[in-house]
């Protein structure tokens, strides 16, 4: 039987719309045989290919730049009373399960997606959840990556719904938008209103109920809604809150 693989990535890059540091500083062959010749005390001309030697790169990245996925301890030091997982400590059996897609790309930026959205989206693809299956919220705002305000354009996951879903036995979530919750600065100003339940609300529901999410996959919208194998293991980081990922749809 043939499988069809699908990228759900966006790419790392310099000038990136993504407000999560990066920065790649590209060593080309002719510059890294001059540093190799130096470290090896050599001259440039000795080594097998005359003045070339393999290429390379320097990265600076935040953790959270990128297609990642968030740990348990991202959203605070305890996760259900007990110290919350670090993403080196994630079972891996949760990153690779079937994968449900619920379309929400009618839904504007800002406006947070709740448990009968949610429950509406199932009913419309006709598929009940089981635990351990893994729900992306299709947003279509990937295709925003190259807007210069990418991270506003987003609806984001309210607290009772992502609550909901880990009932649900649902331990690993993603979205095609820039974050899981609404963006930023409508959260922050809502935050200065007094509104304190309104900032993170779908992050800090890890709190009290463990999961993951991952934050930026893309072409959710070229997936089936269901009957497809989702699969995204993170970079192993020691201690980290986060770990880049590749993530890929496997489509029998």
């Amino acid at each position: 039987m043939s499988k069809h693989i699908i990228d759900l990535s966006l790419p790392i890059r310099n000038a990136s719309f993504d407000t999560q540091e990066q920065h790649i500083e590209y060593i080309d062959h002719y510059a890294m045989a001059r540093q190799r010749a130096s470290a090896y005390g050599v001259d440039p001309g000795d080594l097998p290919l005359p003045g070339v030697h393999s290429a390379s790169e320097r990265i600076t990245l935040s953790s959270h730049a990128g297609t990642h996925m968030d740990a348990p301890i991202h959203y605070g030091p305890t996760s259900e009373g007990k110290p919350a997982r670090t993403i080196d400590q994630i079972p891996l059996e949760w990153c690779h399960g079937d994968g449900v897609v619920l379309d929400f790309s009618w839904m504007e930026a800002g406006q947070v997606i709740g448990v009968d959205d949610l429950q509406q989206a199932l009913a419309r693809i006709e598929y009940t959840l089981k635990p351990f299956d893994i729900v992306l919220i299709r947003t279509d705002r990937w295709m925003d990556f190259d807007r210069h305000d990418w991270a506003m354009r987003h609806p984001g996951m309210g607290r009772e719904a992502t609550l909901w879903l880990i009932e649900q036995g649902i331990r690993m979530m993603g979205t095609d938008g820039w974050g899981w919750d609404i963006p930023i600065p409508m959260m922050a100003e809502a935050l200065r209103k007094g509104d304190a339940d309104a900032f993170f609300p779908g992050h800090y529901a890890g709190r009290d109920k463990e999961y993951c999410h991952i934050e930026k996959l893309a072409r959710l919208n070229e997936l089936p809604t269901h009957g497809f194998t989702f699969s995204a293991f993170p970079v192993l980081i020691e201690r980290a809150s986060a770990g880049w990922c590749r993530a890929v749809a496997i489509i029998d």
